[in-house]
């Protein structure tokens, strides 16, 4: 009996009771404090940890220009996905911090037997950037933090997988390993040499200059072959692994398996609207596309076909390597309207790949019915749903967080795509899918809007994605306005800001001024380049 008492006491305590609008989700069960969960975090524990796997130490080891800090964002936007508390620690950072702006380090900073001032910077550098390790794994309940550095040496990271363990870290070594010379060549045109010191010079020569400078700087590199440390050895982009000792837990099998998918060559991924179908309003109907929307299907073709090769060109001009289009892969959902929409990219020659995870999130009892008529009928829930727009699912409906975790293996295999990538969605999934790309919070996710006369281009970037809007011209304005498959209740309007990160619009802010019959392609405003802008240049 005191058993029960104890528990009914608890499960109506403040901190522990359910914020759930319908009481099954192991994820809402969270203190309010906690702000945000992730948008496929699946449950929540006291201490902000998951899986049971304690505390993580990812250690990044490889040279520059072999692509550390591309993995470093991808894995740290995953595991935040999934809710794993994750942090990055740019060795960078802290140095340019220590000898302040314009500063420079010693020549031999780098070397091993650098001079004793050499050396004093180097610990202070370190010194400070692991108490930050250690502060926010300890104090603030962080689970994977990731070192960014060269680490070049098997006695330095010896020390270090003995210091994390002092501490009660488990350590992971991550190298990337890259003698591929047209990897290397395009890493460093890609990310590195839009230093000042390269500048106006040919693009090519500028990386080679670059990758002789790492060379000059760094000149002693073990590769990683401890026998007694936990490493995976990424080789030449992902073209082969190599696993030593990783075994310890759940979490560091995710890490693993998210790594075998993922790749550090550049590559383009679009998001585009399927056009409209016979029935517009019928979720179980799996309409074919009407008259209109096959029109939209044949202009989206044209459209993009056009931007891909005046992209092309554009580099070329600006005295880019005169290569040929990557090739384009094509993804739909396996409804009726996405695959015919797709079909004249089909006839052109392009791959065209059906994924059932794609379909479009399911309205439930609100299929075919009015705001109107859902706020007659269903008034709690409206209530409900206007608290919070994510997690919330209408009677025998999907939430934006089921279809989050639904199409988890579809960003598995958006990692692992090596082609250019066109995506054939209901909004719905392309809100989900753009958010994951672009690290937007829960709360901004069902307000993204995405009108058929937009393609939007995500650009790979280092630091943070880049996002661009491509014009569809021509198109009757009725075509263009949001799916009516959605459930047609309007989202509270907190903060107009839709911004997947600080200082960047959503996908489509533009407004009904802007549409206009041609229109050059848009890129979205995004500070967060300019943020890193000082880092580009990095040889960490």
């Amino acid at each position: 009996m005191d058993t029960l008492l104890t528990a009914e006491i608890a499960a109506n305590a403040p901190r522990y009771r359910r914020k759930s609008s319908t009481f099954i989700d192991g994820i809402h069960d969270v203190p309010a404090e906690q702000g945000n969960l992730a948008p496929a975090q699946l449950y929540s524990t006291m201490s902000g940890r998951l899986f049971h796997s304690g505390r993580i130490a990812i250690v990044m080891v490889g040279l520059p220009a072999r692509g550390k800090t591309h993995i470093c964002v991808s894995m740290a936007r995953y595991l935040s996905w999934l809710g794993v508390k994750t942090r990055i620690f740019h060795l960078g950072d802290y140095r340019r911090a220590t000898v302040g702006k314009g500063g420079q380090v010693p020549q031999d900073y780098f070397y091993p037997n650098a001079s004793p001032a050499s050396v004093m910077l180097r610990q202070k550098i370190l010194k400070k950037c692991r108490e930050d390790i250690y502060a926010w794994l300890n104090h603030e309940n962080g689970q994977v933090a990731i070192y960014d550095a060269v680490n070049p040496t098997a006695s330095g990271r010896r020390a270090l997988a003995k210091e994390f363990a002092k501490h009660d870290v488990q350590t992971l070594f991550i190298e990337s390993f890259v003698d591929d010379q047209e990897i290397l060549k395009e890493n460093a045109r890609n990310v590195k040499i839009s230093s000042p010191d390269f500048h106006g010079m040919d693009p090519d020569e500028a990386a080679k200059h670059y990758l002789k400078r790492i060379e000059t700087k760094i000149p002693v590199f073990e590769t990683m072959e401890e026998e007694e440390l936990n490493y995976i050895k990424m080789i030449n982009a992902g073209q082969a692994f190599f696993y030593n000792n990783v075994s310890f837990n759940y979490l560091s099998h995710r890490i693993v398996f998210y790594l075998t998918n993922l790749h550090i060559k550049s590559r383009t991924t679009f998001f585009v609207r399927a056009g409209c179908a016979t029935e517009e309003d019928s979720y179980k109907a799996d309409a074919p596309l009407s008259e209109e929307g096959h029109a939209y299907a044949q202009v989206m073709a044209e459209t993009l076909t056009r931007h891909r090769e005046q992209e092309r060109q554009a580099l070329i001009d600006q005295g880019g390597p005169d290569l040929p289009l990557r090739p384009l892969t094509i993804w739909t959902s396996t409804r009726l309207r996405t695959i015919q929409t797709a079909e004249p990219l089909k006839k052109m020659g392009y791959k065209v790949t059906q994924r059932s995870q794609m379909s479009q999130i399911n309205p439930g009892v609100c299929e075919k019915l009015s705001e109107r008529a859902i706020r007659n009928l269903y008034p709690e829930e409206v209530e409900k749903h206007e608290l919070d727009p994510y997690h919330h699912r209408y009677p025998r409906a999907e939430s934006y967080h089921d279809l989050a975790v639904r199409l988890e293996p579809i960003i598995l295999e958006l990692e692992r795509e090596q082609n250019d990538l066109l995506i054939i969605a209901h909004e719905s999934v392309l809100r989900v899918l753009y958010s994951y790309l672009m690290h937007c919070s829960t709360m901004d996710i069902p307000k993204l809007k995405f009108p058929r006369d937009e393609i939007i281009e995500i650009i790979p970037a280092a630091y943070q994605n880049e996002a661009k809007r491509v014009h569809i011209p021509g198109l009757d304005p009725k075509l263009i306005p949001g799916s009516p498959e959605d459930i047609r209740i309007p989202v509270p309007e907190q903060n107009t800001n839709l911004s997947p990160i600080p200082g960047m619009s959503s996908p489509t802010e533009a407004t009904a001024a802007e549409i206009v019959i041609t229109r050059p392609p848009e890129k979205i405003v995004n500070k967060a380049k300019e943020m890193v802008s000082d880092k580009v240049a990095d040889e960490d």
